[in-house]
């Protein structure tokens, strides 16, 4: 077992999985429970980014990594307002934090924000449960030491497929990112659990982003005059959000540029007459291998989904839009991260990709896709000038 934390109090707590595999350990962060779908994240840093992400709303995260917290907590890199995991478990929690741009520990901050989280499990038998058995629903508790009874407990929580969670994520009132520098371009993004990061690439750009709730019509986003749209992440089951998918259809409808990242791009499938599904155990890390198949470059990518889209990896799929075609696979194991729209000119009209290029925490091998979409927008401008109309 993992060196303890805890000299002096030690509280146990206990884990149970919906079939009844448990795994005991000590309490840190909040004490008294906690129920959600158990994922696994592949990330060897960046766990203050995870926390934060709203995509993991009702998600208990495995961290893979066997030390976590040694670089405490701080106030300029979160990617919300609220840590959003439903709890947090872990092998070995740092006994110091060492960062000098921390400000506390990650244990104060989960206790603070009232997370409950477990050390001290032995979180290599735990992924390779998931691994073979796929995501499920898990318990974490203080208060019941009883693996039977937490298990009742565990079967009685609602189901990750078919659950719409957009609404607790969204922002409740419009929102603006001013571009940095000159004002080249204006952005709608829905918001259906956006991170943070996300308008900071796109104002780094010349971008200046509205942040709009998930709940608006398309007469707000047409009041805008947007040179392109935007949805963001989220969480939940893409086929629960219809309402999304009829937004973004009325976008495509309007023939303005597009761009999707993650729950954006399952909402951009269904739009263009694709299913979706729910992986085994999904997709989180800061390391998944993905190929542009445009340029045939590969990339080291941020990713946190457990569901995809199905499309077929290797035609076209004509739309009443133009043609939607794959535009990037997953290497590992061939998993749809990304849709492209082309016009009957052949003119790139949206765009869509399954991870984070925004890479909070990860890689920046994705960061051209902002650049990428700001010549989308480039580009129906200069054609809208070509042909006397407005931009």
């Amino acid at each position: 077992m993992p060196s303890s934390l805890f000299s002096a109090q030690q509280v146990p707590a206990l884990l149970v999985l919906e079939d009844g595999r448990s795994f005991r350990g000590i309490s840190f962060g909040a004490t008294g429970e906690a129920f959600g779908e158990a994922v696994f994240s592949t990330g060897m840093s960046g766990y203050q980014e995870t926390l934060t992400d709203p995509s993991y709303h009702r998600q208990v995260v495995v961290a893979t990594a066997p030390h976590i917290g040694n670089t405490g907590w701080n106030d300029e890199d979160d990617e919300s307002s609220r840590i959003w995991v439903a709890g947090y478990v872990v092998r070995d929690l740092s006994r110091v934090r060492s960062n000098w741009r921390s400000n506390r520990s990650l244990d104060a901050e989960l206790r603070n924000q009232g997370v409950v989280g477990i050390a001290e499990v032995d979180t290599r038998a735990l992924t390779r449960h998931l691994r073979e058995r796929g995501a499920m629903r898990v318990g974490i508790s203080t208060v019941e030491l009883d693996p039977e009874r937490l298990l009742g407990r565990v079967l009685e929580a609602p189901q990750m497929a078919g659950a719409n969670l957009v609404a607790d994520v969204t922002v409740a009132e419009p929102q603006v990112t001013p571009a940095v520098g000159e004002r080249r371009f204006t952005v709608a993004a829905i918001d259906l659990g956006i991170k943070d990061m996300t308008p900071t690439r796109m104002s780094e750009r010349g971008i200046e982003v509205h942040l709009l709730p998930a709940s608006v019509g398309i007469d707000t986003v047409r009041d805008l005059a947007p040179d392109g749209v935007f949805f963001s992440n989220g969480p939940g089951d893409p086929a629960a959000a219809d309402d999304a998918v009829a937004l973004l259809r009325q976008v495509l409808d309007a023939g303005l540029p597009y761009f999707g990242i993650c729950f954006g791009n399952q909402i951009f499938g269904r739009a263009l007459g694709f299913g979706t599904y729910k992986l085994k155990y999904g997709h989180r890390g800061i390391n998944q291998p993905v190929k542009d198949l445009t340029t045939n470059k590969v990339e080291i990518t941020a990713h946190n989904h457990g569901f995809a889209v199905d499309a077929p990896l290797d035609a076209g799929t004509p739309t009443r839009w133009g043609e939607a075609r794959v535009s990037h696979v997953c290497l590992n194991d061939q998993v749809v991260e990304g849709l492209e729209l082309r016009g009957t000119d052949g003119e790139l009209r949206g765009f869509s990709v399954q991870y984070h290029p925004e890479a909070a925490a990860g890689p920046h091998d994705a960061g051209y896709l902002f650049d990428r979409f700001t010549e989308m927008m480039a580009a129906r401008r200069d054609h809208a000038r070509a042909g006397g109309e407005d931009a």
